[in-house]
């Protein structure tokens, strides 16, 4: 499961972009994630001060595990 985040620059907010956050390499229910949201995004916005999230959503994780 992962956090689907949009976020925009503080100082241009027209420069936005998609970062994603795993929350659980397990297929776990959508309400789980939801319920950690808020603190994870609190977290990443403390170690990302120059960004804001404009919105957010939960999402199913579709990477694939690639030997590089």
């Amino acid at each position: 499961m992962e956090l689907l985040l949009s976020i925009c620059l503080v100082s241009s907010p027209a420069d936005c972009r998609s970062e994603n956050i795993t929350v659980s390499m397990e297929a776990t229910a959508p309400m789980a994630c939801m319920m950690t949201a808020q603190q994870t995004i609190a977290q990443w916005q403390e170690s990302h001060p120059k960004w804001r999230v404009a919105r957010w959503k939960c999402g199913q994780t579709n990477r694939k595990q690639v030997a590089i």
